[in-house]
Formats: structure tokens, C-alpha cells, sequence
């Protein structure tokens, strides 16, 4: 009989990094990616409003844990729409919100698959969901990875709802170059909070607590780029605030934030041969001994390495992409000094600016498939209807708490 109940630190660690290990290495000779949790099975969820681990365990006298499953609950906006406050304004745009649980981290023992086991985890957490007020649960998977998406498809009553793209770029030995006709602000919370809200808070995803992301120890700074020389790009105390700068904006400017993963979890490829080992080694030590060159370089993913997640992109303009590719460089190098590996974001399939984001293609996933489901129908979502019958959007707000 399998025993589905919440996770507890004191007497499951083991058996958790146990299953960990065993569902994260691949095939004899294979690539793998494996995940180090530094510890702490919870790091990837605890940032997050609510949330909650469960662990399903078998045996009565000889107890073993076979599969574990993580859930959040935050509020999001799912759509937009008209506001009409006084007759003598005009129309304004106001996000409309919903309740959004986020399923991550199932893993199934090799031994115990194909017993029901992650349906039942599956379940039991969309319990706890529904007993804390959400209205909709969805889950991000790779489209290889069949098992997953049969079970929450097939089984549980998802349907395939956004295709987003995943893209990484290493973080070479040397630092790259920040267009010179380029000015990097870096924004207070305070301000960054002002400019999203008032800028991006009807993107599809966007969390409604974002001010609690932007003030978390785990954000490094939201980073707007201006053009040199411009009014607010002329040097110190130019920058006049998000609301007076989107009250009279430049013709092209971008933001985005940046996210420290490197402190709640690290990865490692795992199956690399000696070759691919060496060849990867070489370029570091050519690009260390010779940056002036700027060569790209491989750098040591085959052994514990961080990373920097860029979230929050957005911008106007024509240059805006070219300011986009000005703020990753100075994120590369932001990463660089914090000792990551590489440097991800996640972005819609169709965003305008990913273009101006610098990736490796062989690093990158370029479709990451989110399922999502409606939870119950005992609700009203008004001028929404149902959002899981609502055409993608052009961006989508990734938060970086459930990356």
C-alpha cells in the first residue's frame, strides 16, 4: 500500500536524495542533467506565497519513500481588461487575476513506475490546491519526456497550454562587451516594482506579489538600458523614476531582472565522455589564457555549477533587442563574478525580444511545454471565461521562484 503524506525534513532527507539520485541518472553513455537541491528538497519552492512537498512512501514495518511531488500556490494575471472609471478618461487596461498552483519536482522510483504512484501524488496535491482557493494548476515538462506528459494528459486532465522557449548561454572565462552607446541603470525594488507594475502587470503570468520577488535575497538588481547620452542616460541622478520615465519614455529602452539560483540549487552534466571533457577543458584554458581573443568557451558543467536566471524582459523600440543584448552582456558578467556556469531566461515562443538574447542552441530547449488544468467549476471568472481556452500572448512573465 502506497502512503501519500506531507514531507518531512527530519526523517525523509535520505530517502528523498535517494529517489533524486536514482531518477536523475540517465542511460549508460548518455548525457544527463543531474539537479543538487544543496540539501534543502524544498529550496525551489520556499520563496514562494504558499506551498507544500509530499512524499509517497510504502511498507509497514520496513518503510521506503518512492516518489515525492512539490506544489506552490501564488496569484497571477491570466488576461486583461477595460477599466472605466470616469466617462471624461480614457479607457485603461486592468489585469484580471486568478489563483495559480504550479506542480514541480514529481520523480517516481525507477522500481515503483508505472504503479500509480505519481498519479497519486498528482492528486493529493491538487487537493491541497483546491482546499487553499486555486482555480488552476499547471505544470512545465519537456516534449520528450512522454511519461510526463501521458500522465498529466492522459490521466489527470491537463491540456497543452503555452510552448515557451528555455535559452542558455554559457558564462565564458572572460567578460563580454556592453555596447558603448549603451547606459545600464540599476533600479531600487522600489522603483523596479513601480516600473512592472505599471509596465508589464497584464502580461500573461505575471505575479501579483512581485514586490515580494524583487525584495527576496535571491534577486540581484532590475537593470534598465537607456542610450548613452540620452535625458536619462547622461549620468548620475538623470534617471527620474519608472512612473515620470513611462510618462515620457525614449524610443527604445529595455529592462530585465536577474535571479540568484546558484544558492538554491546547482546542476551537472552527467554521461560526457572523455573527449567531450577535454575538448571542453581546452577552450577554458585558451579563453583564461588569452581573453583579449574573446573566444567562447565551454565552461566545467561536468561537475556541480550555478546559475543566473533572467526574468522580466520587456522594452520598446526599434533598438530595444539591441538594448536587450546590452543587458545580457552585463548580466554575463554579472554571473561571471558570482562564479556561474551559465546564464538562462525563459521567454513565450513568439517574444518580440528574444532575438537580442545571446544563447547556445545546444544548451538551449527551444519548446518547453506547460500543461495546464482548470480546478473545479464551482466559480465564476467573469470577463476571463476560461483561460484555458485563451490564445498565447506574444510575452509571457516567467517567475523565477519556480524555475
Amino acid at each position: 500500500m502506497t502512503v501519500v503524506r506531507e514531507y518531512d525534513p527530519s526523517r525523509d532527507l535520505a530517502g528523498v536524495e535517494d529517489v533524486e539520485r536514482r531518477c536523475e541518472v540517465g542511460p549508460s553513455g548518455k548525457l544527463s542533467l543531474f539537479t543538487d537541491l544543496l540539501g534543502d528538497p524544498i529550496s525551489r519552492i520556499r520563496h514562494s506565497p504558499y506551498f507544500l512537498m509530499l512524499v509517497a512512501e510504502i511498507g509497514t514495518e520496513k518503510k521506503e519513500i518512492v516518489g515525492m511531488i512539490r506544489g506552490c500556490i501564488k496569484t497571477v494575471t491570466c488576461g486583461k481588461k477595460l477599466d472605466l472609471n470616469h466617462k471624461s478618461q480614457n479607457d485603461t487596461v486592468k489585469p484580471l487575476y486568478t489563483k495559480l498552483a504550479y506542480v514541480l519536482g514529481l520523480r517516481v522510483s525507477p522500481s515503483h513506475r508505472r504503479q500509480g504512484v505519481g498519479f497519486k501524488l498528482v492528486k493529493m496535491m491538487e487537493a491541497w490546491f483546491m482546499q487553499n482557493g486555486a482555480e488552476y494548476s499547471y505544470i512545465a515538462t519537456e516534449n520528450e519526456n512522454k511519461a510526463s506528459v501521458n500522465l498529466f494528459t492522459g490521466k489527470c486532465g491537463y491540456t497543452e497550454f503555452r510552448k515557451p522557449s528555455i535559452l542558455v548561454n554559457p558564462v565564458y572565462a572572460h567578460k563580454v562587451n556592453v555596447s558603448r552607446r549603451v547606459t545600464v541603470i540599476k533600479l531600487d525594488p522600489v522603483d523596479a516594482e513601480s516600473l512592472y507594475r505599471l509596465r508589464f502587470n497584464t502580461t500573461e503570468f505575471f505575479p501579483r506579489d512581485i514586490d515580494s520577488v524583487l525584495n527576496n535575497k535571491l534577486s540581484l538588481g532590475t537593470f534598465v538600458a537607456v542610450p548613452r547620452g540620452s535625458c536619462y542616460g547622461s549620468g548620475s541622478g538623470s534617471w527620474p523614476g519608472s512612473a515620470k520615465f513611462l510618462e515620457y519614455p525614449l524610443e527604445s529602452w529595455a529592462v530585465l531582472s536577474v535571479w540568484n539560483c546558484k544558492d538554491s540549487f546547482r546542476l551537472e552534466v552527467r554521461g560526457a565522455s572523455l573527449l567531450r571533457r577535454v575538448v571542453a577543458k581546452t577552450t577554458r584554458v585558451v579563453d583564461k589564457t588569452l581573453p583579449f581573443l574573446k573566444l567562447p568557451s565551454i565552461p566545467s558543467v561536468f561537475k556541480p555549477f550555478g546559475l543566473h536566471f533572467m526574468y522580466g524582459i520587456g522594452g520598446e523600440g526599434p533598438r530595444a533587442a539591441k538594448m536587450v543584448k546590452s543587458l545580457c552582456g552585463y548580466a554575463h558578467n554579472l554571473a561571471k563574478g558570482g562564479g556561474c556556469g551559465v546564464l538562462a531566461t525563459e521567454v513565450a515562443g513568439e517574444e518580440p525580444l528574444r532575438r537580442g538574447i545571446p544563447h547556445w542552441k545546444v544548451l538551449s530547449c527551444e519548446e518547453d511545454l506547460w500543461c495546464i488544468k482548470r480546478l473545479g467549476d464551482d466559480y465564476s471568472d467573469g470577463a476571463l471565461g476560461d483561460w484555458t481556452k485563451s490564445p498565447p500572448g506574444a510575452s509571457v512573465f516567467v517567475d523565477p521562484r519556480e524555475f
